[in-house]
């Protein structure tokens, strides 16, 4: 079947909005179309075998056993149909058109009667028929031939992929939730799977893919259908898991239509009901939604990772609550497939992120632990970064993260970063927040360059060699160093410093702490250079006073701080024979993993401040993937005399406009 043959399907089935019009919202047609649609190739699918269906109905009539696996078998598929009623006779009857449709539904397998169930079927069919175009739709479906000799499975997915595409279009606001541009999809699966062709190429070759965020399914039908270009005969089966219902709803209906299995797509949150535990697949991809929250999941998440561990999949760690993407990321990683001694086995990731995950959360974070995680297991093969503007709900910069436990030699313990940001085209018109496209050459070059990157990256006069770079997985690494300075202080009593006296808790539990602090304002203006010798002339007005000074040197401490004033050329504080540091001063410092940090704060640090020194206790590990870092290009600023010419030469201009206007 060509490409025209499907334009005029889908364009047959997409006409019912001439109906809907004024009844329907544009943006909601879809949810009339395409529930319709699914049960018309339904019926279409199971029309040969209605007749054995029937007479297994008959046969088990009055016995008290479960037929379901009996009516499958008789029916030749995953689903089935008991009712003996068509769409063609429910349209002829217009006066009971909605009860005897209500009465089909009813009729369907659990699978396909779900299915239609998470359309909200039943209310389409109520508001449908309250506006009396019901038996109306219905009529134009019945003309739609979607028999599989007519269009085998493989040509249905094609004409459903467009309805799913004309319904996102129509409903702009909501596009991206549970759409990715086609053309993005198709670039990140040659990503995932292209290392792999010349293994898709044998015979009888099964792949399993992925998708715990499927949305509707476009990237497992683009990886499906990538696969078989290499080999038609090669068995593919998807997976998917999906929380909008929906989108749920669309994407099983894919799977129906195709043929393939619907119980493989599982609904709910695949972070607190994973549909497909213990299980392993060969490719998994995703474009999970940017910066979502996982507030809803977090106390089943958090028992996963504080009791399961290594056991379970976010032992690595936990990211902050208002941004899933990393969950979502290990959540696949949990369903590689090993590498067994051979080498063979292993798995492929592709995911898309924006530019968070590279670098949020410092040393020692959620985020961080998980990175280095990653990279310590040499799981990351590349991070590709797209043009902006390139998803229908919103501009910012994306990236694809490919990660693999099996990768090529020269991959080993190192990370390619390609800079794909100018590969891009304008589009002819805009779809909500998305201006730009892929054209087939970019999506080409861009996968030619990713085949190439370790070449590329190696050879400076290779054409691209600019926009790609090649690290050390240890190169994202750093050890964040906390570097102290002594505190140093001056001693004096003010009024400022009396106030704070006053205030400190240790003085305000004495008995008598009025007279106190009166016995101290008498040596108001007097300062000493040394902690020693303030503290004894502090102690000499208390007793001058008749009264005792407080044992303990935790008081001791608090009169000091209180009397103490920072100054550079002031004594410094030591506490058990070492310098005390000064948490005003304190800073920080990331030193690359690896380096010597205490080489690095004499070359850095002591030709400014040659009194620091490392808090060895406080240092942590952290990973960060800067990749705008690596691609800047230091542009000079335009030379003063050029801006000087370009401002007269429109000081010119707009003089000659005003003349002319004078005149």
């Amino acid at each position: 079947m060509n490409s025209s043959k499907h334009t005029e399907l889908a364009n047959h089935a997409w006409s019912v909005a001439d109906l809907l019009r004024g009844d329907y919202k544009q943006s909601d047609y879809g949810k009339v179309i395409l529930p319709f649609t699914v049960l018309r190739r339904l019926e279409c699918v199971l029309e040969p075998t209605r007749q054995k269906v029937a007479e297994e109905v008959a046969r088990f009539e009055d016995q008290d056993i479960d037929t379901d696996h009996f009516l499958r078998r008789a029916s030749g598929h995953s689903f089935y149909n008991k009712s003996d009623l068509t769409l063609k006779k429910i349209a002829a009857d217009p006066q009971n058109t909605a009860q005897l449709l209500q009465i089909y539904v009813a009729g369907f397998s659990d699978n396909a009667r779900e299915v239609l169930d998470k359309y909200e079927f039943a209310q389409q069919i109520r508001k449908l028929d309250d506006a009396d175009l019901l038996y109306k739709v219905i009529g134009k479906f019945t003309d739609l031939d979607l028999h599989p000799e007519k269009v085998p499975n493989h040509n249905m997915g094609y004409i459903f992929e467009e309805l799913i595409r004309r319904f996102a279009e129509q409903s702009n606001e909501t596009a991206g939730e549970h759409f990715t541009p086609r053309e993005v999809i198709k670039l990140m699966v040659n990503l995932l799977i292209a290392p792999d062709g010349d293994a898709l190429s044998l015979p009888g070759v099964v792949r399993t893919v992925m998708d715990p965020a499927c949305g509707t399914g476009g990237m497992l039908s683009a990886a499906e259908e990538h696969i078989r270009a290499y080999n038609e005969d090669a068995t593919v089966e998807v997976y998917g898991q999906e929380l909008n219902p929906e989108s749920w709803a669309i994407c099983r209906s894919d799977l129906m239509i195709k043929g393939q299995d619907p119980e493989n797509i599982a609904y709910g949150n695949s972070f607190s009901d994973d549909g497909h535990k213990r299980e392993k697949f060969d490719y998994l991809l995703a474009n999970p939604p940017f910066g979502v929250e996982w507030k809803k999941v977090k106390e089943a998440v958090e028992y996963e990772h504080e009791h399961l561990g290594e056991a379970g999949r976010f032992a690595a760690g936990l990211p902050r609550i208002n941004d899933g993407s990393l969950l979502f990321l290990q959540h696949m990683i949990s369903k590689m497939k090993p590498v067994d001694v051979h080498g063979g086995g292993g798995s492929r990731i592709a995911i898309v992120f924006n530019g968070s995950p590279l670098f949020t959360g410092a040393a020692g974070s959620g985020e961080s632990e998980i990175r280095r995680w990653i990279l310590e297991n040499d799981w990351l093969e590349a991070i590709v970064a797209l043009p902006d503007q390139l998803f229908y709900n919103t501009g910012i910069s994306t990236y694809f993260w490919i990660l693999t436990n099996r990768k090529a030699p020269d991959h080993k313990g190192r990370v390619v970063l390609l800079d794909a940001r100018d590969q891009w085209q304008k589009m002819r018109k805009s779809l909500g927040d998305k201006r730009k496209e892929l054209g087939k050459q970019h999506i080409a070059d861009v996968t030619r360059l990713y085949g190439e990157a370790i070449g590329a990256a190696a050879d400076p006069e290779h054409p691209l060699h600019g926009k790609v770079k090649v690290f050390d997985n240890e190169a994202f690494g750093y050890q964040r160093v906390t570097v102290e300075r002594p505190l140093k202080l001056r001693f004096e009593v003010t009024e400022e410093t009396l106030t704070a006296l006053a205030a400190a808790k240790p003085v305000q539990k004495l008995a008598d702490a009025d007279a106190f602090v009166s016995a101290v304002r008498t040596l108001t203006g007097s300062s000493w250079a040394t902690k020693s010798e303030a503290l004894i002339a502090l102690k000499d007005a208390v007793v001058a006073a008749g009264l005792l000074w407080p044992a303990g040197a935790p008081f001791a401490k608090a009169v000091r701080d209180m009397v103490g004033v920072r100054d550079p050329e002031g004594e410094v504080q030591l506490v058990r024979g070492e310098s005390e540091p000064d948490g005003e001063l304190r800073d920080y410092e990331n030193v690359p993993l690896g380096e010597d940090v205490e080489e690095y704060l004499k070359r850095e640090v002591h030709p400014h401040v040659p009194d620091a020194w490392i808090d060895h206790t406080k240092t942590k590990v952290g990973y960060e993937i800067p990749f705008t870092r690596h691609f800047y290009v230091y542009e000079p600023p335009r030379p003063l005399a050029e801006i000087d010419a370009e401002l007269k030469a429109l000081e010119a201009e707009i003089q000659g406009l005003l003349s002319e206007v004078a005149e």
